[in-house]
């Protein structure tokens, strides 16, 4: 059942990094509003994520042609802009939270699709609890996004797929380059991959190594705590055998005192510990310790930015909850997360369904032990019939003189209603 039959505006905004398909979520989105404009009126987006909702900074999708929406689907980064905003407790910063139900309520706005990770499900949350207390309800539902595939309950996160299939692909290639230059230059190669607490990246890694010896030989995970003399026995004994050593490591890697390895002791806008890299503090130990010729590279953005190798389900997933978003919305959801939900391995099949926000906010979910090999080092059977159909099928963006061409909107503003608001930081 609808809760209420009359028209009301709708708001979609980003939150944190953005991925490889994002944006196919938001194609998602207005899609289906689009189709559904007898019981959604005007679908605006928040220019620079929450904050746009926070200062009254709409932008109008009304305005994009249809061939831009479509071209959302290809496209990467943030169509609309994205933020690391994070907003406090509802004790502490009351006020965001009214600011944000009185821009709605200026608006006409009774639909909140928020598309982000575990800060922004907390997010969404909280504005559906206050917004009913505050007298005017907001249907608030949570699009899942994040590339390191840490949401709980849903099978997997829109953007891991893609990123998983760019590191796999990444390493891959990496490893026959550093075969072949092995014998008289570089024995060992380390990639460092996003993953700040869950090790989900840089075990897709490990899926291209389908044979004994293939790259990589090594893969460091956040679950495992590292184990500086073991870890070098492995990579000497690894060059003695193959010529060379490749190595993904996952930037979340901790000591024995649970400290990361790449801690630069400063914290980023969500509170988070800001790591410097621990791709060249792996590699630094292997020369100091191993007088190894080595080589680094940190993926950083380009493994979330990269759609020209993106992975078709995850594409297809991504515009899927954008759609089902809309849709629960118009059954008269609330205070829900739109899930992928996984029927079986072989073949892949899957659904979208839904789950209580209050079983997602502040909550990661992290490998599971039996997907990590028993000496730490790789990954298991299980964890490769887990990930393999993330990575599956291409859906190549169109290009022109050799370049992927990508859509950049009009995001036309939309006249503002009220005083300003000054954000607290």
């Amino acid at each position: 059942m609808v809760i209420n039959h009359l028209k009301k505006n709708a708001f979609y905004a980003q939150s944190g990094g953005v991925t490889a398909v994002i944006n196919a979520s938001a194609a998602g989105v207005i899609d289906a509003c689009r189709r559904n404009r007898s019981r959604i009126g005007r679908l605006y987006a928040g220019r620079d994520g929450i904050i746009g909702a926070l200062t009254e900074d709409l932008i109008d999708t009304g305005k994009e042609t249809a061939a831009a929406v479509k071209a959302l689907r290809h496209t990467p980064s943030g169509a609309f802009g994205s933020c690391r905003y994070k907003l406090k407790g509802l004790d502490e910063n009351r006020a965001e939270y009214e600011r944000l139900v009185e821009v709605f309520r200026a608006h006409g706005i009774g639909y909140f699709f928020y598309n982000g990770g575990g800060d922004s499900a907390d997010t969404c949350l909280k504005v559906s609890q206050l917004s009913e207390s505050l007298g005017y309800p907001i249907q608030a539902i949570h699009i899942p996004k994040t590339v390191d595939n840490d949401l709980p309950v849903t099978d997997t996160c829109p953007g891991f797929g893609s990123v998983a299939k760019y590191v796999a692909v990444s390493i891959r290639e990496a490893g026959f380059d550093v075969a072949s230059m092995a014998k008289t230059s570089t024995k060992v190669f380390v990639l460092e991959v996003m993953g700040r607490h869950a090790g989900w990246i840089a075990a897709a890694g490990g899926l291209a190594a389908e044979a004994d010896g293939e790259a990589p030989q090594i893969i460091l995970f956040p679950e495992i705590v590292f184990d500086e003399k073991k870890f070098l026995a492995r990579v000497d004994r690894t060059v003695k055998k193959h010529g060379y050593c490749a190595i993904v490591v996952s930037e979340g890697v901790r000591d024995a005192d649970g400290r990361f390895l790449a801690d630069q002791g400063t914290r980023d806008a969500f509170g988070h510990a800001q790591l410097g890299g621990v791709a060249p503090v792996i590699a630094g130990l292997v020369k100091r310790e191993l007088g190894y010729k080595y080589h680094w590279a940190v993926a950083d953005y380009l493994q979330r930015a990269a759609r020209h190798i993106a992975s078709k389900t995850d594409v297809e997933q991504a515009f899927a909850v954008g759609k089902a978003a809309v849709d629960f919305a118009l059954k008269g959801m609330n205070s829900v997360m739109v899930t992928i939900d996984r029927k079986s391995d072989k073949p892949y099949r899957w659904k979208v369904g839904h789950v209580p926000l209050a079983k997602v906010a502040n909550h990661e979910k992290f490998m599971p032990r039996n997907y990590i090999t028993r000496d730490g080092f790789h990954i298991t059977d299980a964890c490769r019939t887990y990930l393999q159909p993330l990575i599956q099928g291409e859906d190549y963006p169109p290009y022109r003189n050799g370049l992927p061409q990508y859509v950049r909107l009009k995001n036309v503003a939309v006249a503002k209603k009220l005083p300003a608001f000054a954000l607290k930081r």
